[in-house]
């Protein structure tokens, strides 16, 4: 019996035999007594109802719980032990409002929680509007696909380097995580770019369109860093000159199918491409390393998106093999019925794909 049972008679033996109905007509009448002017209670009084309704909370039938949990879990100067209690309660729907939105709760008290409880006690404490570093980690260390996905969105949220880390490992098999993490205003350049090297092209797409002007900006960046640090080693090309060559040519109206085919047939490799960038409006770095490729697929989906004839594009593919390498009949048949069989919706599609990946 605690002093604060002893104080008022009968208690003590209501909360020992009383019924869950009867235990639970007294803590809610004790609680009204509190929520009559909670904000002008001294700490001794709020102590003297924190150890009554402590001894009588956890013996009152499950609604009169839920009750007051979600009273109790908006006040500032709640009782912090029944509050603590209540949080610890295996019923999510109990332990719920206070692990939410209690600013009674300390961190300590949560990370507890957080390592004891199962995986709706984790997901409740997402919700709330500020979580430290030490609560994430321990969320993101233990919680399963929803908790993680809900911290992740959650803007008051901190995470350690170490968990922004796992969460983008996480976030390589989660679209959904991938679109939460990357809306974050704290995700630095270099997480950023770690987000979108694992990422599947199409959550790329969709996070460029969900994600505010700066942050475009920002991915457009990150993916031409990771495209420059997916080329092969070795010396850059060097574009400049065929560059200006090009543009004179489309200065003076003569850049077409008919200088592209002079140049491919003098094996001018950078004056083709850049031509091929030119009229097909894919940035030429990105052109470049698609037709620097192992395969002459490229040059066949630009020829038909251009509406290309099979002549030019037969000396772009053998200019892709050099002069100093002869492909066989049979090779440069088989890319003529890939290019016939080709259809230019297609083709299409493939070019508008290619210049969204392109870098501002």
């Amino acid at each position: 019996m605690t002093v604060a049972t002893s104080l008022i008679p009968g208690l003590d033996d209501i909360v020992k035999r009383g019924d869950p109905r009867r235990r639970g007509e007294i803590a809610r009448a004790i609680s009204d007594l509190f929520f009559q002017d909670p904000e002008r209670l001294r700490p001794e009084l709020i102590d003297l109802f924190d150890n009554l309704l402590t001894d009588l909370v956890p013996h009152a039938e499950l609604a009169s719980r839920i009750d007051l949990a979600e009273r109790f879990s908006r006040l500032n100067n709640a009782p912090p032990h029944l509050v603590n209690q209540l949080a610890h309660e295996n019923d999510i729907m109990v332990a719920g409002p206070v692990l939410r939105r209690s600013p009674v709760l300390d961190d300590a008290a949560l990370v507890e929680i957080a390592r004891l409880k199962g995986q709706g006690h984790l997901l409740a404490m997402t919700e709330r509007p500020v979580l430290s570093s030490v609560i994430t980690d321990v969320l993101v260390e233990r919680g399963d696909r929803d908790v993680v996905r809900r911290a992740a969105g959650n803007a008051g949220a901190v995470f350690s380097p170490g968990s922004y880390s796992e969460l983008i490992k996480r976030a390589a098999q989660d679209g959904v995580l991938t679109l939460k993490i990357g809306q974050r205003s704290d995700l630095s350049g270099e997480n950023l770019k770690e987000l979108l090297d694992g990422t599947l092209d199409v959550i790329r797409r969709r996070l460029s369109t969900v994600v505010n002007p700066v942050r475009q900006v920002e991915i457009k960046r990150a993916m031409a860093a990771i495209e420059e640090a997916a080329l092969p080693p070795g010396p850059r090309r060097d574009y400049s000159g065929a560059q200006r060559t090009v543009l004179a040519l489309h200065r003076e109206g003569h850049l077409g199918e008919s200088a592209l085919l002079g140049f491919a047939k003098a094996h001018k490799y950078e004056e083709s491409i850049a031509s091929l960038s030119a009229m097909s409006g894919v940035r030429l770095s990105i052109l470049d390393r698609l037709i620097a490729g192992d395969r002459y697929d490229p040059i066949l989906v630009l020829g038909r998106m251009l509406n290309l004839g099979w002549p030019t594009v037969r000396a772009l593919v053998l200019m892709w093999y050099g002069p100093h390498r002869t492909p066989a009949d049979a090779d440069i048949e088989q890319a003529r019925v890939n290019f016939t069989r080709l259809m230019p919706a297609t083709a299409e599609r493939v070019v508008n794909f290619w210049r969204n990946r392109q870098a501002i």
